[in-house]
């Protein structure tokens, strides 16, 4: 859809009140005075836009994919890429990076160079040397710094970046001895300190789409508990003031199989480790790609429909609930399938996939790419912007954001609907995650939908002659109460995400209890409907202090949360949704984090369970309707910002 520069915005909220999705800003070609903004629909919604709203200037088919640069630009490249080159406002040197642990990346490319120095590319083996030397890493680069080429290269927009790239090459080049699998852990701490050790200062996310192939990640594994050490700052060689990180890793990719009879369904595929990384931002794959484009294959059809789980992407369905966390926390574009004819053959086409950067610069400098690689680039770029917005914000609530702006397609609203039961959405989100993530969602609130960001410490246990439970965090939540009475028994949506990161402690009994895996836990509670402040403290303390698995009796409330509490059981971020009538949302302005078990508690020194611990919280309260307003009254009521009560345990 054309629109001008000034109705963009209009249309979003046209598409927004039929039901429709707009593709995000990055699938948007942006010229002087008009914007054209991909959008998913029905012919009937388009007739209804054009004649009910003045937004539309023109409708064309969209055809925004790689083909073009491949096909009919293939021998003009270098000049797309060069306009490109120019029209970017290139970032500095003081802004937070995507640390890429791949194959090196080749830095001599027009879209690269600007934002990757030298001495930023680094090699955990110095005679392997930086560069490239598979093209996986180049390409992994665009997409970190650029996402989808696609667009960018078509229209005349300047673009801003905000972030930049380092490089850590963690696989060998050809002829080289392999990698220890035993030794994944400690080389990927490794790789990790060596960034460190040139720029000490600068906030990065550690960008990794290796897998161990064919090993699920069902259990902790060394190299899962290494990422998990790194993250929480407790690696050898850190201390008070380690840096902050953040990893984005990828689910790993599904068999590519070329014949239909061979195609077997993605819950048989386990996320590969170390994707069950508890402090780690896990990435699965989706697709939008819906049409074949490519020359010689325009009988052919895609393999999954529009929002449907990528071909490419693995899922955590198989994994013991009791034992393992929720992965893929998050799905981004992955790319799609063609499909023949007869329905015999499978292939991977240009059309379906993303175009980045190519490694051999020279020949082909864009290339298509796609797969949970490419989806996990696309999430650690999210990352890095969020960062450049909020150098206030630590990892864990960049994640927390991140995690909080997914909103699942309409392919997976239907499956979850088709899902009554709170246990059978589990294997959804084994799939799904926690939906699609959006950059302009995780850093702004839009009119119906407010935010309320919290970073804290805690300290959960105490050691006072015994050990014990301590701190409880209650926020008082701001809620709109002239608003919900007003808005009787229209549907309202309360979601909350909970995000922090914990000191692994791998081995055969963490396998079978989580709590000897993580150092502390941390849950959130809200005030039930009639209850009294009174009441609710001490129900979320009976509950943490008697049986932390339990979490008190059950509450015909449980059954309005998309998952329930019943559905955290491991994994360092946990989020849900409340969904009922506005009014039954009146005095349920009390939220609490408290913690749970952990071995800092079973240690003898105090010294251990005494320790503090950060986490961050987003609660958001959005309206079905794009025209109800809670922002303005609750902005009112935040002033001053929310209070937090620290009260000792029991």
């Amino acid at each position: 859809m054309w629109t001008e520069r000034g109705n963009e915005g209009a249309l979003e909220d046209v598409c927004q009140r039929l039901g429709l999705r707009a593709a995000g800003i990055d699938r948007r070609h942006y010229f002087p005075e008009t914007a054209v903004v991909p959008v998913w629909a029905t012919r009937a919604a388009i007739e209804l836009m054009m004649f009910a709203t003045g937004v539309i200037g023109e409708l064309r088919r969209a055809t925004d994919n790689p083909v073009f640069f491949m096909e009919d630009a293939r021998e003009t490249q270098h000049e797309w890429s060069d306009d490109l080159a120019n029209r970017i406002e290139w970032p500095g040197a003081e802004v937070p990076a995507v640390c890429l642990l791949d194959t090196g990346v080749n830095r001599a490319h027009a879209l690269l160079e600007p934002a990757i120095a030298p001495v930023d590319l680094h090699a955990y083996d110095t005679e392997w040397g930086t560069d490239d030397h598979d093209s996986h890493g180049t390409a992994m680069a665009g997409i970190a710094l650029h996402g989808d080429l696609v667009a960018q290269l078509s229209d005349t927009q300047v673009r801003t970046l905000r972030h930049r790239l380092e490089s850590v090459k963690l696989l060998p080049p050809h002829g080289a001895d392999a990698n220890n699998p035993n030794s994944y852990g400690s080389i990927t701490q490794a790789a990790v300190a060596l960034p460190e050790i040139t720029a000490p200062e600068r906030f990065r996310i550690y960008c990794m789409a290796i897998t161990n192939k064919g090993v699920s990640g069902a259990h902790p594994s060394t190299w899962s508990a290494a990422i998990d050490q790194a993250a929480a700052g407790t690696m050898v060689g850190d201390d008070d003031g380690a840096p902050q990180r953040l990893f984005v890793l990828s689910t790993g990719n599904t068999a590519p199989v070329m014949r239909m009879a061979k195609l077997i369904g993605q819950d048989s595929y386990p996320a590969e480790d170390p994707s069950q990384s508890w402090n780690a931002l896990t990435i699965g794959g989706y697709t939008d790609f819906s049409a074949v484009t490519d020359p010689g294959y325009e009988d052919w059809s895609t393999l999954a429909k529009v929002g449907e789980l990528s071909p490419h992407s693995r899922t955590s369905v198989g994994w013991l609930h009791s034992r393992s966390p929720f992965k893929p926390e998050l799905v981004l574009e992955a790319g799609n399938r063609a499909v023949s004819p007869a329905r015999n053959d499978i292939l991977t086409v240009d059309s379906l996939c993303l175009l980045s950067t190519g490694r051999d610069v020279g020949r082909l400098p864009l290339v298509p790419f796609d797969a949970t690689s490419a989806a996990t680039a696309q999430g650690a770029r999210i990352a890095a912007r969020i960062a450049a917005d909020h150098p206030e914000y630590w990892p864990e609530m960049i994640r927390a954001l991140m995690v909080h702006s997914g909103e699942y397609t309409e392919h997976m609203r239907s499956a979850f609907a088709a899902q009554p039961g709170l246990r059978e959405r589990y294997a959804l989100v084994r799939r799904f995650g926690y939906g699609v993530p959006d950059f302009e969602r995780a850093t702004a609130s839009a009119r119906d939908q407010v935010a309320l960001v919290a970073q804290s410490e805690i300290q959960p246990f105490r050691m006072q002659g015994t050990r014990k439970f301590n701190d409880c965090h209650y926020y008082q939540l701001p809620l709109p109460t002239a608003v919900l009475e007003q808005l009787g028994n229209e549907l309202i949506d309360l979601k909350v995400t909970l995000s922090y990161f914990v000191d692994p402690n791998p081995g055969f009994s963490a396998n079978v209890d989580p709590q000897r895996y993580q150092s502390y836990g941390l849950r959130f509670d809200l005030r039930r409907k009639g209850e009294t402040v009174d009441l609710f403290k001490r129900r979320v303390n009976a509950a943490e202090r008697d049986d932390p698995s339990i979490g008190g009796a059950r509450h015909p409330d449980d059954s309005r949360w998309l998952l329930g509490p019943d559905s955290i059981s491991t994994g360092s971020l946990h989020c849900d949704t409340w969904s009922g009538p506005a009014i039954d949302l009146l005095g349920r302005d009390r939220l609490c984090i408290k913690p749970v078990g952990g071995w800092w508690r079973d240690r003898a020194r105090p010294e251990v369970v005494n320790r503090r611990a950060s986490y961050a919280l987003v609660v958001t309260l959005k309206g079905r309707r794009i025209d109800i307003d809670l922002h303005t009254p609750i902005s009112i009521a935040v002033q001053p910002p929310v209070e937090i009560d620290l009260p000792l345990g029991n």
